[in-house]
């Protein structure tokens, strides 16, 4: 899912025996989109027995209840009350998800260009409640190569691709202009435990990694521009109620002291939620372009910056940026990485999940010496992203589901594992 890399490939001219009167001929490969009607999609929902997690992305946790979503597919729900054995609930079958939030006892989801308001207060009887149509911009899927077929967006919404070789007369006025794809917006998100599902009241949490995020009672959601605005007083029946442009490429949303920290792949933003109904540029760090999330405690920020591919071309590292003067952030350090994704802080307990370098636990306080206070380095795992939550930390990774116990940081236990499986 997210190593996937967006490759245009113009096949080459069949240019053989080429004279003045030969035909001149192109190949290439066409990627026709495969739709799923408006229709079908809004009544798709539905829950099913658990399923085994075979690609997973965000992560969001409540009361005892971990949230992981299949990748365009739904969302597994898991009963966490004892973190040694989770157990497997249920899965729900969302078309189009990728992120998630939670207030009270209502989730919110994206599927596609929809944001569905599902009850999940009694994990026997999960309901859609509500679906507010068309508030989030049409996307067109990742496709690994080839050129795209023109786009009919009155056909549904885009689940995928056909591949066809195609070879036509080569008109040089033409050449591939028209066939170059027309990008648009992509979408990519503790109280007391209840036995038979989560409780009325508060919020859930979300890892660094998310899209969505609820604060008081209103829903943020970014695409890859702006801010999306959703007035959840009614946690049932949101309410959409402004969009404001931020930046081009944001990927992230980190709510900390009512500020919200947006990370994006050009630097990290950071507006006022004193007044939540209409959030108030501060300010905005630089940084070259990179792949972004942020997380905040005190008076630092930390961004995990992850170079190469489409997100760019510095070499990979964790900054260290002081807020304590809000209206001009200043990086205080660089730490090089392998190939950051999330990060968690908690009582400068710091987590960084370095891909394909596992995760890396470290000792904060020192903000200049970070590198040198490493607790501890878990190989052998591919990791995305992570939730702390006082003593125990989740982490989820191309490989499955991680519960730490870090009550005691000289003595952290693994606890349990729910492994991915891949046809």
């Amino acid at each position: 899912m997210r190593k996937t890399v967006f490759t245009i490939v113009l096949m080459s001219l069949a240019l053989s025996h080429f004279s003045c009167s030969d035909k001149v001929e192109e190949t290439y490969v066409v990627n026709t989109p495969v739709y799923l009607s408006y229709t079908d999609l809004r009544t798709s929902f539905s829950v099913k027995s658990a399923e085994v997690i075979k690609q997973p992305g965000k992560i969001y946790f409540k009361d005892d209840f971990i949230f992981i979503n299949e990748y365009q597919k739904g969302i597994h729900v898991i009963n966490n009350s004892d973190p040694s054995n989770p157990q497997r609930v249920s899965f729900i079958e969302i078309p189009g998800n990728v992120d998630m939030a939670i207030k009270g006892d209502k989730l919110y989801a994206d599927s596609y260009i929809d944001l569905l308001t599902i009850d999940i207060g009694n994990m026997d009887n999960i309901t859609e409640v509500d679906r507010d149509t068309n508030v989030f911009p049409y996307i067109i899927p990742e496709f690994e190569a080839g050129l795209l077929e023109e786009i009919d967006e009155n056909k549904g919404v885009i689940t995928g691709y056909t591949k066809t070789e195609r070879t036509e007369p080569f008109d040089g006025d033409q050449y591939y202009y028209n066939r170059f794809p027309t990008w648009r917006a992509e979408f990519f998100a503790l109280d007391a435990a209840k036995v038979n599902g989560v409780s009325g009241a508060g919020t859930g949490t979300g890892g660094s990694m998310a899209r969505f995020t609820v604060y008081d009672n209103y829903l943020y959601a970014i695409d890859k521009a702006s801010l999306h605005l959703f007035d959840v007083s009614n946690a049932a029946n949101p309410e959409f109620e402004k969009q404001i442009g931020i930046s081009w490429q944001i990927e992230t949303l980190f709510p900390y002291n009512q500020m919200l920290f947006i990370g994006a792949q050009s630097g990290m933003y950071i507006y006022s939620l004193q007044n939540p109904a209409n959030p108030q540029f501060i300010s905005e760090f630089r940084h070259a372009t990179a792949c972004d999330p942020v997380v905040v405690e005190g008076d630092y920020a930390y961004v995990t910056l992850r170079g190469g591919n489409l997100c760019g071309a510095i070499e990979s590292q964790l900054n260290v940026i002081d807020i304590s003067v809000i209206e001009a952030p200043e990086l205080l350090e660089s730490y090089p990485m392998t190939e950051p994704y999330g990060l968690g802080i908690d009582d400068e307990v710091l987590f960084v999940c370095d891909g394909k370098d596992g995760l890396k636990i470290f000792n904060a306080s020192d903000p200049f010496g970070i590198d040198e206070n490493m607790i501890a380095h878990y190989k052998g795992m591919d990791a995305f992203d992570v939730i702390p939550l006082g003593s125990v930390l989740l982490l989820i990774g191309e490989d499955g589901l991680y519960q730490y116990d870090y009550s005691s940081l000289d003595d952290i236990k693994q606890l349990s594992y729910i492994p991915v499986y891949s046809n």
